[in-house]
């Protein structure tokens, strides 16, 4: 049980004076970050009590109140999530209050299934957390962009604390703007950040939840119930990459492997919510694949730009994408996983945890990068969902599964690599139709520069002093994210 304080009425009086006097001072409008764990929420509850006490002719500048989707979030968090926006959506209109709601997503091209089954990105780990940019980041930030175009301006309020984390005190500090209470965002132009919690402790913030009941109708001691099931901490609204990792937290990711172990999950399903079980085990078949001595399995030896590349003084291979194959088995899986939590899902849960938009781009990305004439994803959500999409029709020349078949046949006889020709056939394919076939010549030559060879050939001139000088330039694993653009090219 959380033990409860009694907050210095004085000092609270002041912060609700502080966020009065900032809201006034100028006509920047507010976006509020709102994750629904408890810094949040301590945040939102401050910014609303402070503002309602202003007459209504004073409250006229809007305050955003974003939360980030990315998609993949754990199912009774999104629930949660969902309800109390639209409490406090509901409850703003109610009392005359200037705050609106708004649920901010990746764009499908960018979102975790697209990135992990379509084109077949590892599953993230410490040294290639490519999701938190483009799941976290980019929403939010896409948003601000949207209303710095719109008023010139804003101001970012967050639920972030000094206590919580030494690198984020520090970027505080740094960006700080003297005399203000204010600081300047660390990416973003025309945007300011407001933190009305930074000097809050743990105990601080359970302690203003529990004595001070939610404005827009929420029981905030479902919070308190709800971090004791998962025994964890929550994941903030991410907007730059100082932000800590959600890592073990509660409100974080369900198919997160930066963690060895999913703990928060763990905790949730021995708490009696069994129904989660299946995205545990999906998690950890993700999880399973990081394992270096496995890599191999699931992994090609080409980067996705075609070359090999060996980590350094090794004739080891720096694994690349997950393979076709292996992406297929995914998507089974997840969709597996989809039918499941449905099934067993409390009455009212109408989980869904993979998008059409992102079933229709992982069949684009398969069609056109990787060679899949089968056109497999209408023919797994067929078998598996007893359903068909709206499939696109490809105008252009399309090839079969027998195509294919046909292709390999003939390609086995030549010992020709089936890969190279359906490469360039895809080239020629892509400009089919086309009046001016600019750059077609170009992308052909980019095809054949690739390597095409199998493994064991490649090593056997490697062994022999005869590999390429640009193949011995590798890293360990995948490099940083910092060195993201030679992994995904």
């Amino acid at each position: 049980m959380i033990e409860t304080q009694s907050l210095d009425g004085d000092s609270l009086q002041a912060r609700y004076e502080e966020i009065r006097e900032v809201y006034l001072s100028d006509n920047k409008p507010w976006v509020v970050g709102f994750s629904g764990g408890k810094d949040s929420t301590c945040t939102l509850q401050l910014v609303w009590t402070a503002l309602s006490a202003l007459p209504p002719e004073k409250r006229y500048k809007p305050v955003y109140v974003i939360s980030s989707d990315t998609l993949v979030e754990t199912p009774i968090i999104v629930r949660y999530i969902d309800s109390t926006l639209e409490r406090i959506s509901n409850a703003a209109i109610e009392q005359g209050l200037p705050f609106e709601t708004k649920k901010v997503v990746p764009n499908v091209d960018r979102s975790f299934w697209v990135n992990l089954i379509g084109r077949g990105y590892p599953a993230p780990s410490r040294r290639f957390r490519w999701c938190t940019e483009r799941l976290k980041i980019e929403p939010a930030n896409d948003f601000i962009k949207e209303r710095v175009a719109e008023f010139g301006e804003v101001v970012m309020v967050l639920g972030v604390r000094s206590s919580e984390s030494a690198s984020r005190a520090q970027v505080m500090s740094t960006h700080k703007i003297k005399g203000s209470v204010l600081s300047r965002h660390s990416t973003l132009s025309n945007a300011f950040v407001y933190s009305p919690i930074h000097a809050f402790s743990t105990d601080d913030v359970w302690t203003y939840l529990l004595q001070n009941q939610s404005p827009w109708g929420n029981d905030n001691r479902d919070l308190v119930a709800m971090y004791r099931n998962a025994q964890a901490g929550e994941c903030p609204l991410v907007v730059d990459k100082t932000t800590p990792s959600c890592g073990n937290s509660r409100f974080g990711c369900w198919v997160c492997t930066v963690v060895e172990r999913d703990r928060s999950m763990e905790a949730m399903i021995d708490s009696g919510e069994d129904w989660l079980e299946p995205l545990l085990d999906f998690r950890d078949l993700l999880a399973e694949t990081q394992a270096p001595e496995k890599k191999r399995l699931y992994r090609e030896f080409r980067r996705r730009n075609g070359h090999v590349s060996f980590i350094t003084g090794t004739d080891t291979p720096v694994p690349g994408p997950y393979t076709l194959d292996f992406c297929k088995t995914l998507l089974e899986r997840l969709l597996d996983t989809q039918i499941s939590v449905q099934r067993d899902a409390p009455p009212g849960d109408d989980t869904l945890l993979i998008q059409d938009a992102e079933l229709h781009e992982i069949r684009r990305l398969w069609r056109a990068e990787r060679g899949d004439w089968a056109d497999s994803v209408p023919q797994i959500v067929r078998e598996k969902l007893g359903r068909d999409l709206n499939w696109i029709i490809e105008d252009n020349v399309a090839f079969s599964g027998d195509d294919g078949r046909l292709l390999n046949e003939v390609c086995a006889q030549r010992n020709i690599p089936t890969e190279l020709v359906v490469r360039l056939l895809d080239v020629e394919r892509a400009a089919h139709g086309l009046k001016r076939r600019h750059g077609v010549h170009t992308k052909i030559e980019e095809v054949f520069r690739q390597e095409w060879r199998d493994l064991d050939t490649v090593l056997a001139e490697r062994l022999d002093g005869r590999a390429n000088d640009d193949f011995a330039l590798a890293e360990a694993d995948f490099p940083d994210a910092d060195d993201e653009d030679e992994v995904t090219q």
